[in-house]
């Protein structure tokens, strides 16, 4: 039987990107996927809709439900949840994808925005945990995936843009304390970030454009590694703060030059990823020959 087949996932923000490459990923095995996300009409800037998220997850060979949610908003969440133990029998994982970005110091970023990146990053995934915690705890193998950097509290990571560091990493105290409260009861609480940028459409809107595209990675490195935390025992793995290549590594990958973007660019390393990380051997920032 494939890892994930018959599981259950509910992924925020799902429609595009790193959420929808993890659900394609799950699906492959014949998961089940609640894509949880605000887009439900088509976006001039911004490609996918949770049906058409839908669409691809059942051509992998998954079962989707799509849902209008916004994970700011309690009762949205906590329905969302319900329907989604309702059409599957439960829920196996949760992974925490939904994320507001804006770059800015304080007297660029207003507090409009400020509210928005906290209320979604670190309220909404804390929130969305806690209200899915009732359906994990009947889980096999419950998982709880938070899309957040490690805890590498160094001034550098904060100084040009404070608002958005202050609302990633508080994503990340999150898992710090949810892993020790939910240790007992065998969910486990991980977080997982990106050794390079990702070619999302966060990076070419609004981060560096097509030039960045082409120095970044696929989603498919994030999705591949989060495959193998969801395929580990619980018990087994929580509490980490993992690295998209290292976790790969550590679980036999060795070629990773196939989630290049762009082979002729080099790579360009992402927000927040600690200086003494180690470096999976093989793997080269380098442009490749």
């Amino acid at each position: 039987m494939a890892g994930l087949a018959g599981k259950t996932l509910f992924i925020t923000g799902a429609s595009r990107g790193i959420g929808l490459a993890i659900a394609l990923r799950a699906a492959r095995d014949g998961a089940n996927v609640a894509i949880a996300a605000k887009t439900a009409e088509p976006n001039p800037k911004l490609s996918g809709t949770i049906f058409t998220a839908a669409e691809e997850i059942e051509a992998a060979g998954g079962k989707a439900l799509p849902l209008t949610v916004d994970v700011r908003e309690e009762a949205q969440v906590a329905q969302a949840l319900a329907q989604t133990a309702e059409k599957f029998g439960g829920i196996d994982i949760v992974v925490n994808n939904a994320s507001a970005i804006a770059l800015g110091d304080s007297q660029h970023i207003d507090m409009k925005r400020f509210d928005l990146m906290h209320q979604v990053n670190a309220r909404g995934s804390y929130m969305t945990t806690k209200l899915a915690v009732p359906y994990l705890a009947k889980a096999a193998n419950p998982h709880v995936l938070m899309l957040s950097p490690p805890l590498d509290m160094k001034e550098k990571w904060f100084a040009s843009h404070t608002a958005y560091s202050m609302a990633k990493f508080g994503m990340s105290l999150a898992v710090l304390g949810l892993a020790g409260e939910l240790r007992s009861s065998g969910i486990a609480v991980n977080a997982l970030w990106p050794r390079t940028t990702i070619a999302t459409a966060a990076v070419n809107n609004l981060l560096g454009g097509e030039k960045l595209m082409r120095a970044s990675r696929k989603p498919e490195i994030m999705a591949d590694a989060a495959y193998a935390i969801f395929i580990t025992q619980s018990r087994d793995l929580t509490g980490r703060f993992l690295i998209d290549d290292l976790f790969l590594s550590e679980n036999g990958v060795s070629d990773f030059d196939v989630y290049r973007v762009d082979p002729t660019s080099p790579l360009a390393q992402d927000f927040f990823v600690p200086e003494d990380t180690p470096l999976p051997a093989g793997v080269s920032f380098k442009a490749l020959a």
